[in-house]
C-alpha cells in the first residue's frame, strides 16, 4: 500500500491539487524549523527537538485534514 501511494504522489496523481500539498506542508515546515532554531539557539538543542517534534506531530493532521484526493 506504501509503495502504491509512493508511485502515486510522485507521479502527481495522489491529490486533487498538489499545488495546496505543497504549500501546507511549507507551512509545517517552516513553523517546526523557526521552532527547531529559535528554541535550540536560546534554550537548549534538545528542548528544541522535542519542543519542534511535537508541534509538528500536532499541526500536521490539521494542516492535511482538508487535502482531497484524486
Amino acid at each position: 500500500m506504501f509503495l502504491n501511494s509512493a508511485k502515486l504522489f510522485f507521479a502527481g496523481k495522489l491529490f486533487r491539487d498538489n499545488r495546496i500539498v505543497l504549500v501546507q506542508w511549507a507551512k509545517g515546515f517552516g513553523l517546526c524549523l523557526a521552532l527547531l532554531l529559535l528554541l535550540g539557539w536560546f534554550v537548549s538543542p534538545w528542548v528544541g527537538v522535542v519542543a519542534a517534534s511535537l508541534v509538528g506531530g500536532f499541526i500536521q493532521p490539521l494542516l492535511f485534514k482538508d487535502l482531497k484526493y484524486a
